[in-house]
């Protein structure tokens, strides 16, 4: 039984009292929520522990329901634009209340029969639950680990590949070369670790390989000029801001994975660029 009755999430919750809209259910500080009748089954009795979702109905007030949304708060997921006005688009959430993206937690636009990415959180202001197409990820996989398989959703495509949510929590990213099946921003798959870079985002494999040390910088280095046909105007006056974009990695680590690749015979420093031998 919950403690408190909690917004955006399933909460366990007691049958406390029948009214004339429904049922009311009770947490543990006896804060009440209504479950309304068109949820309410005979085997309801009081008593009974029922498990529900808690979202606010259209006067912003706490409802509970016996369906399950597509996604819940804090989570990510590819919805439907069924609707749009100049505040903001409404997206199908799978419950009776549709989702509200604000028009200021829109990255895109937004067109009716769209499917958008977006992740659903708490407005700290009005404390309903809507969309949002800026992310909060984290920046710490500490639980995470070369190989380990983990579950990604495709929400934008860059030059580079696809940018996807790693575990509905961090930041990832499948480079073009290595996607080998039809994919499309909102597709879910399985995926594996390939390398955790040093500002904590991930790059992802759909196929698992072999084991591959997060710290291995040269071979980084060798792995992104191949994909970009073996050469690529850098050199070690490069910018730190675009070592950092295209390799994932300090300027230190760049331009000391140089020296073991050019000693090593590997690449040549051309005057404008680092080309593989």
């Amino acid at each position: 039984m919950n403690e408190k009755i909690k917004l955006g999430v399933i909460n366990s919750l007691k049958v406390n009292r029948v009214s004339e809209p429904g049922i009311y259910l009770i947490a543990e500080d006896e804060e009440e929520v209504l479950l309304p009748n068109c949820y309410v089954t005979k085997e309801m009795e009081i008593d009974t522990m029922l498990d529900v979702f808690i979202y606010t109905d259209s006067e912003d007030r706490l409802v509970a329901t016996t369906l399950t949304p597509y996604a819940m708060k804090n989570d990510f997921a590819s919805l439907e634009v069924i609707d749009y006005a100049k505040f903001g688009a409404f997206l199908d959430i799978g419950l009776p209340k549709d989702l509200l993206v604000p028009k200021n937690r829109q990255k895109s636009t937004f067109n009716v029969g769209d499917r958008k990415v977006i992740q659903v959180v708490e407005d700290e202001q009005t404390n309903r639950l809507i969309g949002t197409e800026k992310f909060v990820l984290s920046k710490e996989p500490d639980n995470i680990n070369i190989q380990d398989e983990v579950e990604v959703l495709l929400y934008t495509k860059t030059p580079l590949g696809y940018k996807v949510v790693v575990n509905n929590k961090f930041e990832g990213l499948i480079y073009h070369n290595e996607i080998f099946e039809n994919t499309e921003i909102g597709d879910k798959k399985i995926g594996y670790v390939k390398f955790i870079r040093e500002d904590g985002k991930l790059d992802i494999s759909l196929q698992k390989s072999g084991s591959k040390k997060s710290d291995d910088n040269p071979t980084r280095v060798l792995e992104i000029l191949e994909q970009n046909g073996g050469e690529l105007g850098f050199t070690y006056k490069s910018d730190a801001e675009d070592i950092k974009d295209v390799f994932s990695m300090s300027k230190k680590s760049f331009k000391a994975s140089l020296t073991k690749l050019i000693n090593d015979k590997k690449i040549s420093l051309e005057e404008n660029s680092i080309k593989k031998i």
